[in-house]
């Protein structure tokens, strides 16, 4: 008789099913998926926004809208806990306290009138019955061990007070607070700066190891997956179509869409005219990414020719000795100041794309802005086409605002909720006087949502209607509408999908080509960057660390700084398709 006891599952879910009733019947979100999770291993659940992978999380913590959706399962168990027809009581008993979640959101998840400290009290207070100071002394170790510095200070402190990768760790020590058995971490990590991600991810593997505590690890990214999985699932449109060991999955994809999310995201080691994109793995047109790279890589002599005529000609934009300062507060002392851009000197060529780089805070959205005068420079020039953009000079200035255009990182905030993207991407024309009557304006309007990959029936819905990647497209459209020359792409597609990533990208690349655009893009991805420009800039700390030809910079990186930022990179030995 054997003595070796047999490991039993922390989680067990068989053929999970979850749907949504709404006007039209009746969605299916999830339909039928069944995975084990054991003690002290992470499953990473992996798909594109929309493929039931959140949902199937929420199901699990019973946080899904009674009134709205339906939940079945054969089996759903949970260290015993049968969590089909489990008690409101007992639910509420388990969650936080041996299960807990930490959301992609943190700025949406924190209360914003309540003391962060406070806030991960409560779930102390609540579930352990501490007294209020026993439980503020276990926070300020929480805060410790989620590596928080100031921790004293941080308890104090509002959610809006911290940044991005501060909240994070909040919410991380919050779900850590009970000492959970299972915790899932919903794209914990998307839209942070590669350098804080690639502290995250370390974070959650100690805390893993220390809590002996399993983790389901939910993400679009298959480089991230690389760093924290023992298990991938991969889903898509509610079904898991492969699922096993992360290291298999990786080097040996076999399902059609995961080798397509695996090719989307930009390759390190080559470059190509376009990126494939999911759908082509999915219809049969990759098999392999030999196949990709025989049809879509760049010659070297053919990319270096490109480069001598773009330099070759004179700057289209010069920044000279720019400066964006910030007063932040006055004291005894005198008045504190935030150098933000400082003393900043470089050019733009016709037709380049100029990557900017560096972690937030960095000083890039203040550069960008402050080349359009978006954001008033404290000193220096800005050269449009030799002529100084002075915004003094009314008439001058409307031309060359015409000529020099933004894309946001969230379209969402800089699309107006109460009129509908044809309206949006029109009333920059109206401002300007383009494309004659309002008739002429509409079907230009109609041709650029055609251009951007939209319909002209959404000419008629509101930003609300669309996905992510749809209303990033109604803002590259609105760029588009006053005919410019130079663009200044922040972050664009930091907060999308791989998927969607790759066909916005594919996208800014047509326009360049088909409009002659030159474009500023900003991003804290250097990855993505490096694909996608011609020269990369670096910046820390309102400064240039170095300027370099993007696959030069990437293989010979000079500062220190670039060099921590590389190495951040995930997934460097993934990014085949094979």
């Amino acid at each position: 008789m054997s003595l070796v006891k047999e490991a039993i599952p922390l989680l067990e879910v068989e053929n999970l099913c979850v749907s949504f009733r709404h006007s039209d019947g009746v969605f299916e979100a999830v339909r039928g998926i069944s995975f084990n999770l054991m003690p002290g291993k992470t499953l990473a659940i992996v798909g594109e926004s929309g493929s039931g992978k959140s949902v199937s999380a929420l199901s699990l913590m019973g946080l899904l809208p009674e009134r709205s959706s339906e939940v079945r399962a054969e089996r759903m168990l949970f260290e015993g806990h049968d969590l089909r027809n489990i008690a409101s009581a007992e639910l509420n008993g388990l969650r936080g306290n041996r299960m807990a979640m930490i959301f992609q959101e943190p700025m949406t998840s924190l209360n914003p009138v309540m003391r962060c400290g406070k806030q991960v009290a409560e779930a102390l207070i609540l579930h352990q019955k501490l007294s209020r100071n026993a439980a503020r002394n276990r926070v300020l170790e929480l805060f410790e061990q989620v590596k928080l510095p100031r921790a004293e200070q941080l308890y104090r402190a509002w959610p809006h007070e911290l940044s991005g990768g501060q909240r994070q760790r909040v919410m991380i020590a919050m779900a850590l607070a009970n000492n959970p058995r299972l915790l899932i971490a919903d794209e914990p990590t998307t839209a942070l700066d590669v350098t804080v991600q690639k502290e995250i991810l370390l974070l959650l593997r100690q805390l893993r190891e220390a809590y002996g505590m399993a983790m389901i690890f939910i993400t679009h990214d298959l480089g991230v997956v690389s760093e924290i999985a023992d298990q991938i699932a991969v889903m898509h449109q509610g079904l898991i179509v492969e699922k096993g060991e992360a290291a298999d999955i990786l080097k040996h994809p076999n399902h059609p869409y995961t080798r397509g999310l695996m090719a989307c995201r930009p390759p390190l080691d080559k470059r190509y005219f376009r990126l494939p994109v999911v759908k082509e793995f999915l219809d049969g047109t990759w098999k392999s990414a030999d196949d990709i790279a025989q049809k879509l890589i760049i010659p070297q002599e053919k990319r270096k020719q490109d480069l001598q005529i773009t330099y070759s000609r004179q700057p289209l934009v010069q920044v000279q000795e720019l400066s964006v300062h910030f007063r932040l507060s006055r004291h005894s002392g005198g008045e504190k100041v935030l150098k933000a851009v400082d003393k900043l000197s470089f050019e733009i060529y016709p037709g380049e794309t100029l990557g900017l780089v560096g972690e937030s805070g960095s000083g890039k959205t203040s550069l960008g802005r402050a080349i359009l005068h978006l954001l008033k420079p404290s000193s220096g020039t800005i050269i449009y086409r030799d002529e100084p953009v002075e915004p003094g000079q009314a008439e001058q200035f409307r031309q060359l605002r015409r000529k020099m255009q933004i894309v946001f990182q969230d379209p969402y905030s800089s699309l107006n909720p109460r009129i509908t993207a044809g309206e949006a991407i029109r009333e920059p024309m109206i401002v300007h006087r383009l494309n004659g009557n309002a008739k002429s304006q509409k079907e230009k309007v109609i041709y650029l949502l055609e251009r951007v990959g939209l319909l002209p029936e959404h000419y008629y819905r509101y930003p609300h209607e669309f996905s992510g990647g749809q209303r990033q497209r109604i803002g590259i459209a609105r760029a588009l509408a006053v005919e410019p020359e130079f663009v200044v792409l922040d972050e664009p597609v930091s907060a999308l999908d791989v998927s969607v990533q790759a066909q916005v990208l594919n996208l800014l690349g047509e326009l360049k080509n088909e409009f002659g655009l030159t474009y500023l893009f900003i991003s804290h991805d250097l990855g993505v960057v490096r694909y996608f420009s011609d020269r990369v800039m670096v910046m820390f700390q309102g400064k240039i660390e170095e300027v370099a030809e993007a696959d030069n910079l990437f293989t010979n990186p000079q500062s220190p700084y670039t060099r921590k930022l590389i190495a951040a990179l995930p997934g460097l030995g993934i990014r085949s398709a094979n």
